[in-house]
This record gives C-alpha cells, structure tokens and sequence, in this order.
C-alpha cells in the first residue's frame, strides 16, 4: 500500500477524532463558534488530504505531497487543547501545535514546485515560522501553564509544563503573537514581491496556488492584528469569521493544487500526442519543430551530449555552442543521473521545474531516441575525420617521398649526368661505346626517376591547382580534359580526384570533366576498354565520405566519382 493512503487514512482518522473533541466542550471551540462551522473543518481538513492524495502521485512533486498532509493534520490541531479531552497527550499536542497551521502552509507557499525551498530569505522564514508558532506560542507558552492551577480541575494534564507561572505564561504567549504579526506581514511581502518579479512561466505554474496563500496569510495576519491587545489568539464570533476566511482560501489553495496536476498531465498527454505523431514521420527537425510548437519558441534548439567529454551537438551532429547568443537561455534536461538534452531557449520558458518535468515526462523517450541518433552521427562523423586524418597523412608522406626523390636522388643523378658531359668534352679521343651507354642509362634512370616522383605526387597539384595538374597530365598521356574547375579545393579532394583520373587514363584513352555543384566536388571519367583495379581508390573515397560508381554503355565506360564538399574545402579561385 503507498505511503500516500496510510497518511491520508490517519488524516481522516484525525478528522474525526478532531470533531469528537470540539463538541466536548463547544465554548473552547473555534470551529463552533459559526453555524457553517464544522463543515468548514471537516472540509478544508478533507480538500487538503485530497489535494496531498493527487499532488503525491506526480514523481516530481517532492515534498510538495507530503507538505500538504502536515497542512491538513496541522488545520485539525487547534482544537486538540480542548479542556472537554480526555486523553492528556491530545490536549499537550494541541497546546504546543495550536498555531502551527500558518507555519506549515507558509513552508508550502515558500517552497518551490518541488517542495524545495530555493534561496536563503525562503529559508529563514520558515524556519522562523516554525520557531515562533510552536517554539514560542506553542511549547514556550506551555511550560509555565498548568490548567489545574487556573480554576480548571477537570483539564487534562499538560505533560509540557515545567511550572506553574501564569504571568511569564501570559508574555511568552504575547511576545508569540507580537512575532507572529510581524513574520506574517514579512512572509506576504516576500512572496507577493516574489511573484510579481517571477517569469511569466514561474507565473502560470504556481501563480495561482500563491494567490490563494496570500489569501490565507492576509486572513491570518488579520485574526493576528486582532489578538495584539489580549495577547493570544482568540475564539469569539469576529474570529470565528476570520477563520472561515482562512477554511475558504485553504480550500481554494488544495483546489489550486490539483488543478495544476490537472493542466500538467493534460499537457504531458498533448505532447505525447505530439511525439507519438513524429513517430510516422522522418523529418530531422520534427521532434524540436514539435516541442518549439508545444512551448511557443519558433528559434527552440536541442542540444544532446555525445561523446565521453558530454560535448554538446544538435540532431545533425553539428556542434552546439555555449553559452547561446543573443541573450537565449540553455536548460538542462535530466532524467535521474542521466543527461539528456540541453534546451536553448527563450529566457524565462522553462524557469518552472514543473515546466520541466512536464516535458521530460512527455518527450524523454523520443529526446533520449533522438540523442541516440544523435550520437551515432557523431561517432560516424568522428570515424570520417579520422579516415580523412589517414588518408592525409598519405598524402602528406607521398609528398615528402617526391621531394626526397626530387631533392636528393634526382639531384645527384644529373650532377653526376653533367660530370659525365664534361668529361666527354676534355676528351681528345673519341669517347668509348662504354660511356655512350652509360649516359644513355643514366638518362633512363633520371626519366624514370621524375616520373616516379610524379606518380607520387605531382608538384603542379600542390602549387598550382587541380586544372594545372590535369593538363599538365594530358601532354604525357591520351587524356581530353572537357570541363576543370576554376577554383581551388582542399588537398586531400583535389588528390584524390586528380588520382583517380591518372589510375584511369594510364594505358587508355579517357575524357575527364570536373565540376562543384550541389555540395559536392563529381568527377566524370569516360575510357574505352576494360578498368583497372580501382578497390584502393574506392576505399579512399568512401573513406571521405565519397561514392565511386560506373556505368557500362555502347563500348564506353563512365566512372563517376562524388565527394562532398565543407566549407573548408573551398579554398581560393585558380589563377
């Protein structure tokens, strides 16, 4: 069985036990003092256990639930210190709790939607709160009380007396009242202050259950003002009133309550509605167009951590900067431990926790679905860039090795070419068939060594472009150039695009044409005659997130190579 039933089963209990004791003796009785009552008691004890019994269902209501149950036990007390009782433990508990019904519904209004108080005034004054009407009124007044001593033979015994000082008792009490006028009158300028510098998001969640306890609190602070002269709180027809003020605005406040549980769960369903809708849909951006609807915020973005550094991207997997531009708030949204989603936003949409949950409880699985989703992107992207990484690197090293090749090797075979030229030139006799060979064979190596160089990486692609190097291919080779872009790409494109012509037109006619168009860098490659081995090729391009493909038709065979284009891959117009 929930807790939640056992309580609201000993508040009934309570309740009646409470109304056996007024009518004991009726003139102790502040409830009696009016026709209207016991009804009165009896039915803001009840709207208040109710309004526990629905509040204490909803998971992010904290101690909000079990607030209004001390509310309730609290509102049936004061009729516990009834000389007509004739139990001494229920006539001591009344007296020490005779005025804690403020307090504890002060700890309500003050606490936030959670049960929760949130900054240091809150928390002083419920704790003063507390302190005054049951430190000062309650039990500081009952130590120096013994009703046997004041005429009443018949009272039960007060198990909080030290003594018997009527007078000390009779200050105590009014210095209680005294503190009680002023803690009031402090704890309704806080929190009309509160609300009216509150967002307008605060404002809708709890704006009016705080309406209603300031209702009750000015009622309070009424009988309070009243009792100044006498020095404690009073039961006569003037306050019987007062009190069924304070029974009404009670009521109004546990009708408040639930009717906030009420728009939360009609709104949690709206948005489940909303949710389960996208599910036939594929649109990237239905779930954040969805709750920017639900929200009333069209510039709504949503931010999900991936990664083991929880760094923060959007849907797409594109990076999420904070803090956001433009004066936008980011809220983060948690489930337990776990962080979902961070909600970039207009300031003040979300400043209500149960704003909050209201979300969470209706979009938790598709956010958590989508971070998911989310996070498999960026993994994919993250896998991307480090083949892209690979795939640079080799080019880089293929540079470094046409360099060494062109700087070193080549460079000492043509001095070593000269050297063998001047010697030919000091000699008087005709020079021996041996050194005719041997340059013949030292011009073969430098040829062969300049085009191993080239085949390594051409200079011209580094230096002057993509166009340069495919004409500068097409003099070595039977290669038609059709269509050269005009503008410079990153290295690791233009590499791969100008390797992918060579490969192809090496031992065979071909056409090339080369365009940016759509975001993507497509190069079309038309040979006669039957393709190369092209797997290594094919891996470097899918490796950049590239597609390679052919495409057979009358004798001629199309290979087409796409890779996309970012940002930084454009770089400068060819000159």
């Amino acid at each position: 069985m929930p807790i939640r039933l056992l309580l609201f089963g000993l508040g009934v209990a309570l309740s009646g036990v409470t109304v056996v004791i007024a009518r004991a003796e009726r003139g102790f009785s502040t409830a009696l003092t009016t026709s209207y009552g016991p009804a009165a008691l009896l039915g803001t004890g009840w709207a208040l256990l109710i309004g526990a019994l629905v509040v204490g269902r909803r998971t992010s209501a904290g101690r909000t639930g079990p607030l209004l149950f001390l509310a309730a036990y609290a509102w049936f007390l004061p009729e516990w210190d009834n000389p007509g009782t004739t139990s001494s433990v229920v006539f001591s508990l009344g007296l020490a709790l005779d005025a804690a019904c403020p307090a504890v519904v002060g700890h309500l209004a003050l606490a936030h939607a959670g049960g929760r108080l949130g900054s240091w005034p809150a928390r002083v004054l419920a704790v003063a709160g507390y302190g005054i009407t049951v430190g000062v009124q309650g039990v500081g007044a009952a130590l120096y009380f013994r009703p046997q001593t004041q005429g009443c033979s018949e009272c039960p015994r007060n198990w909080w007396s030290i003594a018997d000082d009527p007078a000390l008792a009779h200050r105590i009490a009014s210095l209680g009242v005294q503190a009680g006028t002023v803690w009031l009158l402090a704890l309704v300028g806080f929190l009309a202050c509160r609300l009216l510098t509150a967002s307008p998001a605060v404002r809708r969640s709890t704006g009016l259950p705080t309406l209603c306890a300031l209702g009750y609190f000015t009622a309070v602070s009424a009988f309070y003002l009243r009792s100044l002269d006498r020095g404690f709180l009073g039961s006569d027809a003037r306050d019987g009133r007062l009190w069924l003020v304070q029974a009404g605005t009670l009521c109004l406040l546990a009708a408040a309550s639930i009717g906030e549980v009420v728009r939360a769960r009609l709104r949690q369903r709206e948005l489940t509605r909303l949710v389960i809708d996208l599910g036939g849909t594929a649109s990237p951006n239905g779930l954040r167009d969805a709750i920017a609807g639900r929200l009333g915020d069209p510039d709504l973005e949503i931010a999900y951590p991936v990664g083991a550094d929880n760094r923060l991207v959007d849907a797409a997997a594109d990076p999420v900067v904070l803090p956001p531009p433009n004066g936008r708030t980011a809220t983060t949204l948690r489930r337990g431990d776990s962080h979902i989603a961070t909600l970039i936003h207009s300031p003040g949409l979300l400043d209500s926790p149960n704003a909050i949950d209201d979300l969470l409880s209706g979009a938790h699985m598709a956010l958590e679905h989508e971070r998911l989703h989310a996070e498999s992107l960026a993994q994919l992207a993250a896998l991307r860039a480090s083949g892209a990484r690979i795939v640079m690197a080799g080019d880089e090293e293929r540079r470094r090795l046409e360099r060494d090749l062109h700087d070193g090797a080549q460079q000492r075979l043509v001095g070593l070419a000269l050297g063998l030229r001047l010697l030919r030139m000091r000699m008087t006799a005709p020079p021996a068939p041996r050194l005719d060979l041997a340059e013949a064979e030292l011009e073969g190596a430098i040829s062969e060594l300049r085009r191993l160089a080239r085949g390594l990486h051409p200079v011209l692609l580094k230096e002057a472009g993509l166009a340069v190097a495919l004409e500068a291919l097409g003099q070595t080779r039977d290669l038609h150039i059709e269509d050269a872009p005009s503008v410079r790409y990153s290295d690791v494109l233009e590499s791969t695009v100008y390797l992918t012509v060579a490969r192809l037109s090496r031992d065979r006619p071909a056409r090339v044409s080369v365009a940016g168009r759509d975001g993507r860098l497509i190069a079309h490659v038309t040979v006669t005659g039957e393709l190369p081995d092209l797997a290594d090729l094919a891996d470097r391009i899918t490796t950049l997130d590239g597609v390679l493909a052919s495409r057979t038709e009358h004798g001629e065979t199309r290979v087409t190579a796409q890779l996309p284009l970012r940002r930084t891959d454009l770089v400068a117009t060819a000159e």
